[in-house]
């Protein structure tokens, strides 16, 4: 049966979810509808960016991913439907899929713009409900991606800063966001720290000024309250406070900066 993800700002309290779910199920009944989150900050275009690369590897081929975080709707932002590794995503095209797009090969990508496969009446405010899931429901039942419009090579993409190399072999990086539990997830991976560990057999992690000590391997390695930093399970760099609230307790300014040294 073919699967459907979907990844929103619109929180559950509201119709919007379950309006989209409605225009899927009538057009893929037999769609599996898998919900990512619906709890990302409104127009959180990063972190939406984010999550949507974690969770691309669990999936099986043939999987639809319908991401709307969509600060531009009714503009004249685009809206795409891509190929990456056997997987598809439908979004609008406004840095969302940026990490997938940096990190994977693209198979396929088009502009979404063939009124055939969209609702007849599309409201200004809602092309989630009214373009997007429509989209994602007929590319699950397995219409071609290129019946949706024009071929492009061009996506909008996220001004993300990479980490850098620092003379003495570290690594300066920045805070990317916080996930629920508080935990600041940095742009610096497993990989970046390779050659670091190459040259020193121990670093300690910086948050601007604040040391925040050595890389850790589990939460329990320091006393509760205390912070520590150590690669999650995204491979990302983390700094976290061991049963407490990273972001609240160090109260970091956006995109603060991270080094490794």
């Amino acid at each position: 049966m073919p699967i459907i993800t979907l990844l929103t700002d619109f929180g559950t309290q509201d119709h919007y979810v379950a309006a989209m779910k409605g225009v899927i199920l009538q057009i893929a009944p037999a769609a599996t509808v898998v919900d990512i989150t619906h709890e990302i900050a409104p127009q959180d275009v990063v972190r939406a960016a984010f999550v949507l690369r974690q969770i691309w590897n669990w999936y099986p081929p043939g999987t639809v991913h319908l991401a709307v975080v969509d600060p531009g709707v009714g503009s004249n932002r685009r809206i795409v439907a891509g190929r990456y590794a056997g997987q598809y995503v439908v979004a609008p095209d406004n840095g969302l899929i940026s990490m997938v797009h940096h990190e994977l090969r693209v198979e396929a990508m088009h502009v979404v713009d063939n009124r055939k496969y969209a609702l007849a009446n599309i409201s200004a405010t809602f092309h989630g409900r009214d373009i997007m899931a429509p989209a994602a429901a007929h590319l699950a039942r397995g219409v071609a991606i290129r019946n949706f419009g024009p071929p492009t090579d061009h996506v909008e993409v996220l001004q993300m800063a990479a980490p850098q190399r620092r003379p003495d072999h570290g690594v300066t990086g920045q805070v990317l966001c916080a996930d629920r539990f508080g935990n600041l997830i940095t742009n610096i991976t497993r990989h970046d720290l390779l050659p670091t560990f190459q040259h020193h057999r121990e670093v300690k992690v910086y948050l601007g000024a604040t040391c925040i000590g050595p890389l850790r391997t589990s939460y329990h390695e320091v006393a509760a309250g205390q912070p520590l930093a150590l690669i999650g399970s995204s491979d990302h760099l983390e700094i976290s406070v061991n049963c407490g609230n990273a972001a609240k307790a160090l109260s970091p300014e956006p995109d603060a900066r991270v080094e490794v040294r």
